[in-house]
């Protein structure tokens, strides 16, 4: 009797333990769940812990809410000059509202990244028919993710998600307009190298002309003191020989006359036709002529 009351024990242990098994379960913090019963929705969990649920009656679906990234295709847009441009973007989001998450898209995360990515691109074109090439390449780029994050957050916030962040990875132009732009560019920048070749060509004669007439200074300047000097020197000189003609003036003549001789007959091949009874001839005649 004792036996078989233990095995009843045993039987409705494991019976507890199954129940508890089929109606116990978790969400961690990365999750929420939603119980279901009979199809419809009865709760949400929305906080991290352990709950219970009737087994074979109500079932639990988990709904992941950390942030995802949804990397779009490239897409082509319009400009408002009517010039194309290739569009690479992406978004951050995550599921807030596990309850309208499941309503609007039937927790499909395939489906809320399509209607997302039909409002972003419902945005770009919006943006980008307003602006240039150049706005939406750099001038207002931030300002442009801004705007679209906003419409983007406030369409997905209908689906229970949020939009973190909008971002656009690429903006690049038409084959055909990069090739033309490029052209453009080069062009440009030609033009401001010849106009730098040509202020340094003028910059460049303005010093080769302002060294040259600082040289023609210099040299003038050199000249003048050159003069200078060579004039006292002469004057010099002359006030020696005048001062030496007045002590001596025969001396001083008969020195005279060797400079002379010395200076007239320095090479052998020089050659003087004068009178014998010339002057010049004085002192070698009679060296004590008085």
């Amino acid at each position: 009797m004792s036996q078989s009351k233990s095995s009843l024990l045993i039987v409705a242990g494991l019976a507890v333990l199954l129940l508890l098994s089929l109606s116990a379960f978790t969400v961690d913090q990365r999750q929420n769940a939603i119980i279901f019963q009979l199809g419809k929705i009865v709760s949400v969990k929305t906080n991290p812990g352990l709950y219970f649920k009737i087994p074979l009656l109500q079932n639990v679906r988990y709904f992941d809410t950390r942030i995802r990234t949804f990397d779009s295709m490239p897409e082509r847009f319009i400009t408002s000059e009517k010039k194309n441009v290739i569009v690479d973007s992406f978004v951050k989001w995550r599921v807030v509202n596990p309850l309208q998450y499941y309503v609007s898209v039937g927790g499909d995360e395939r489906q809320a990244e399509v209607r997302l990515a039909q409002t972003i691109n419902d945005s770009l074109r919006a943006e980008f028919g307003k602006r240039t090439v150049h706005d939406v390449i750099s001038g207002e780029r931030d300002k442009i993710m801004n705007i679209l994050r906003t419409k983007a957050d406030s369409d997905a916030e209908k689906m229970g998600v949020r939009v973190l962040d909008v971002r656009l990875k690429r903006v690049d132009l038409a084959p055909a307009i990069s090739e033309s732009v490029y052209r453009r560019m080069e062009a440009e920048r030609k033009r401001v190298a010849n106009e730098l070749r040509a202020e340094g060509a003028a910059d460049a004669e303005k010093i080769r002309a302002d060294a040259d007439r600082q040289r023609e200074i210099i040299i003038a300047e050199a000249y003048r003191q050159a003069q200078k000097i060579k004039g006292a020197g002469d004057a010099k000189a002359a006030a020696i020989y005048a001062k030496t003609y007045r002590r001596n003036p025969e001396f001083y003549s008969f020195y005279r006359s060797l400079e002379a001789y010395r200076n007239s007959f320095k090479n052998k091949s020089d050659l003087m036709v004068l009178a014998p009874n010339s002057d010049f001839f004085k002192y070698m005649k009679n060296p004590n002529v008085k």
